[in-house]
C-alpha cells in the first residue's frame, strides 16, 4: 500500500525555528522549500538549513521532503548536488513541464533518492502522460497540483473559480493513480478561512487525491479530517475486512455481505480505509 499522505506541508528553509517547530507537527510531510518561500539573497543559507535539517533527522514518522529550485535557475544545480549527498525522504522539483525537465532532475541528483513532481503549468498537465509512462524509470512517486501557480498561467480571475481547475486537478489524480503514485491536492490560500479549507479538502477527497498540500500548521487537523474515512466508511471496511477473514471464504475472489457482491479489491481498499483511521 502506499504511503498515508493526507497532509504536506510547505516551510521555508529559510526559517529555522519553523524547521525545529515541524518536529513536533503532526502532518504526514514537512517540504522544506528553497524555492518561492526564499528570497534570492537566501538561497544557499536556506539549502544549508535544509541539508542540516536532513542530516539531523528527529522528523519521527513524518517524511521529510525538500523542494528544490526550478531546474532553469541558477541555484537548482547546488540545490540537487546537496541533496544528493543527504539524501531526504523525496525530493520536489517545481514547475515540471515535461519528462525532459525530470530525467534532468534525476541526472543531477543520482540514483535511489525519489522524485516528487509539481504539475503547475500548462505543458505540465498537457504531459501528465508521458510522466505517468516515465515514472518508474525516474523514480517518480507523487504529482503535486500547483494550483496557484496553474491559475495564474491560464489567466484565471483572482481568485479562481474552483470548476476553472477542476478538470486539471481531476487529470492530476487519474495520471497518478495510472502509475500508482500519490496525488496531493494544491494549498488553500486562506489561512483563516477554515470554512473554505474545509470544503476544499471536502472537495479534494470527492477527487480522488490521497491529501493537500498546506502552508500553515493550523491547517493539518482539517485536512486529516477532511482525507480522513467517516466512522461508516470504518465499520463497513472492519466488516468487509472480517468477512473475508473467515476460513469459509478463504480463497474467494467475491462474497455476498449484507446483500452486496464483494471482491477481493474492496479487501485492498477497505484495508487502505482502516490504515488511514489508523494513522491517527
Amino acid at each position: 500500500m502506499t504511503a498515508i499522505l493526507r497532509s504536506a506541508l510547505f516551510l521555508p528553509a529559510s526559517n529555522p525555528r519553523a524547521i525545529a517547530k515541524a518536529r513536533q507537527l503532526n502532518s504526514d510531510a514537512v517540504i522544506l522549500d528553497l524555492e518561492d518561500a526564499v528570497a534570492p539573497e537566501a538561497k544557499a543559507a536556506a539549502r544549508d538549513s535544509a541539508v542540516a535539517a536532513v542530516r539531523e533527522g528527529g522528523f519521527g514518522k513524518h517524511l521529510l521532503v525538500v523542494r528544490s529550485n526550478g531546474l532553469d535557475t541558477p541555484w537548482a544545480a547546488d540545490d540537487l548536488a546537496a541533496l544528493a549527498e543527504v539524501r531526504p525522504a523525496a525530493v520536489l522539483i517545481p514547475k515540471v513541464d515535461d519528462v525532459a525537465t525530470l530525467a534532468a532532475a534525476r541526472q543531477a541528483l543520482g540514483p535511489g533518492v525519489p522524485l516528487w513532481a509539481m504539475i503547475e503549468t500548462c505543458r505540465g498537465v498537457l504531459s501528465l502522460g508521458a510522466l505517468a509512462g516515465a515514472a518508474t524509470e525516474l523514480g517518480l512517486t507523487c504529482l503535486v497540483a500547483g494550483t496557484n501557480d496553474l491559475a495564474k498561467e491560464m489567466r484565471l480571475p483572482s481568485p479562481p473559480a474552483p470548476e476553472a481547475l477542476r478538470p486539471l486537478r481531476v487529470q492530476i489524480v487519474v495520471a497518478a493513480r495510472a502509475a500508482g503514485l500519490i496525488a496531493l491536492d494544491g494549498v488553500c490560500n486562506a489561512i483563516d478561512a477554515p470554512e473554505r479549507l474545509a470544503e476544499e479538502c471536502a472537495e479534494g477527497r470527492r477527487l480522488g487525491f490521497d491529501g493537500k498540500t498546506l502552508i500553515h500548521p493550523s491547517q493539518i487537523a482539517a485536512a486529516h479530517h477532511g482525507f480522513g474515512p467517516s466512522e461508516a466508511e470504518i465499520a463497513w471496511a472492519r466488516k468487509v475486512v472480517a468477512a473475508f477473514a473467515e476460513p469459509a471464504h478463504a480463497g474467494l475472489g467475491a462474497i455476498r455481505l449484507d446483500g452486496q457482491m464483494v471482491e477481493r479489491l474492496h479487501l485492498a481498499d477497505a484495508e487502505r480505509v482502516l490504515a488511514i483511521a489508523h494513522a491517527g
